[in-house]
């Protein structure tokens, strides 16, 4: 079973950047669709940006799109989230997830809807003005 460990959540003004990472154990980057989720306060978990280095595919959805950047680091079987212009409605804890049998494209990449039973801590961003 895969334990991810997410870590770079922080509390930053409104413009500013943070770099997430996602880590762990029981998954390949190499072999896996790999995503990254958020859940605001109240609001239900949703997935914002995945990567599929299997066939190359990203994905963001359209509120990070442009301003988050997702990568991945082989030799280190990391996965990061690179976070500019950050906006109030970006606070929330951020989680990743990975899975061999979902993939990474189209519209509604099905990695970005599918429902995982794991998953790690979480790491807090939040940005206030």
């Amino acid at each position: 079973e895969a334990q991810f460990v997410e870590s770079g959540g922080g509390s930053v003004q409104v413009g500013g950047s943070l770099t997430l990472s996602c880590t762990g154990s029981g998954f390949d980057i190499d072999d896996d669709a790999i995503g990254w989720f958020r859940q605001a306060p109240g609001k239900a978990r949703e997935g914002i940006s995945c990567i599929d280095n299997r066939d190359g595919y990203t994905y963001y959805t359209d509120s990070v799109k442009g301003r988050f950047t997702i990568s991945s680091d082989h030799a280190k079987n990391t996965i990061y989230l690179q976070m500019n212009n950050l906006q109030p409605e970006d606070t929330a804890v951020y989680f990743c997830q990975a899975d061999k049998s979902w993939y990474c494209y189209g519209a509604n990449p099905g990695l970005l809807t599918a429902v995982f039973q794991t998953w790690g801590q979480g790491t807090q961003v939040t940005v206030s003005s």
